[in-house]
């Protein structure tokens, strides 16, 4: 009998942080909309281990379980960061690995925000079900950036005890109101009138682009790599505050514009670390 293998977000703690409760049925990007009108986890005393993700550790350790691959088959729609975002993802996992020199870095060219999960966990027979019933719409999904330009500004180092990544700041234009949240909301929306209904994971009020993933504990075995690995994320931050929130043409850039350069993506297969398969991606501007 193959040992059941627990996924690394049933697992932890941290994995809803909107504090938004969703009602049956009900939009979870309105719910966030209407309510916008630290946990001390690596240097608390209590603290026992991170939390590894066992699929990712089979996968990148193949002696451990030869032969495996990951189950879980799933059906998103992506942003894409465009190159400069890109640049500065490369340029903080760098950072980041001074710290944690076994951090699992996500490949740049695999790097994705989830604008939308629909489904996640499923066996490909059922996301290919659930792909032949949104097909009509996935050029609306895919191009939405097109009617709507949302910005996303001052990133900042985001993480829990089993990875990283950067968090940006959905940003509000003057004439209309309209944020990545809104963007959001819509895609929802134009998905749930093909009668698909969305099961997403969990609902964040943040946009974020995963760096990294903890494969073991050697990094933050002690009290003092635990000290040091908080330091240097502080410093990291406070770089990106000063550095790169307000910089214009500086070497690196925060403010990203969804859609930019690449439209929307809808991707199926198994995307937990940024694989999969585009089904059709919208043009970017």
């Amino acid at each position: 009998m193959k040992p059941v293998i627990e996924s690394v977000d049933a697992i932890s703690k941290l994995e809803h942080l909107s504090g938004v409760k969703i009602r049956p049925g009900e939009n979870p990007y309105d719910a966030l909309i209407q309510i916008c009108n630290d946990h001390p986890q690596f240097l608390s005393a209590d603290f026992k281990e991170l939390i590894v993700d066992p699929v990712l550790f089979r996968l990148e350790r193949p002696s451990v379980q030869p032969g495996f691959r990951d189950p879980r088959h799933c059906l998103v729609v992506w942003a894409r960061p465009p190159e400069h975002i890109l640049k500065l993802a490369s340029h903080l996992q760098t950072l980041l690995q001074k710290a944690a020199p076994n951090l699992w870095l996500m490949p740049t060219h695999r790097m994705h925000m989830t604008t939308l999960e629909l489904a996640h966990s499923q066996t490909s027979d059922e996301i290919a079900s659930l792909l032949s019933s949104i097909r009509p719409a996935i050029p609306l999904l895919t191009n939405l950036t097109f009617l709507h330009r949302v910005r996303l500004v001052r990133p900042m180092i985001s993480y829990d005890l089993s990875a990283i990544a950067v968090s940006f700041v959905p940003a509000a234009e003057e004439h209309d109101g309209y944020t990545y949240h809104h963007l959001r909301r819509d895609l929802f929306e134009a998905v749930k009138k093909t009668g698909v209904e969305v099961r997403s994971r969990y609902v964040v009020p943040s946009a974020h682009i995963t760096l990294g993933r903890f494969l073991d504990q050697e990094d933050h075995a002690t009290p003092l790599a635990r000290q040091s690995w908080i330091r240097g994320i502080e410093e990291i931050n406070e770089w990106l505050e000063t550095q790169v929130w307000d910089a214009v043409d500086g070497e690196f850039m925060g403010e990203w514009i969804v859609g930019q350069e690449k439209g929307l993506e809808v991707r199926d297969g198994t995307l937990w670390y940024g694989g999969g398969r585009t089904i059709m991606a919208g043009e970017g501007f």
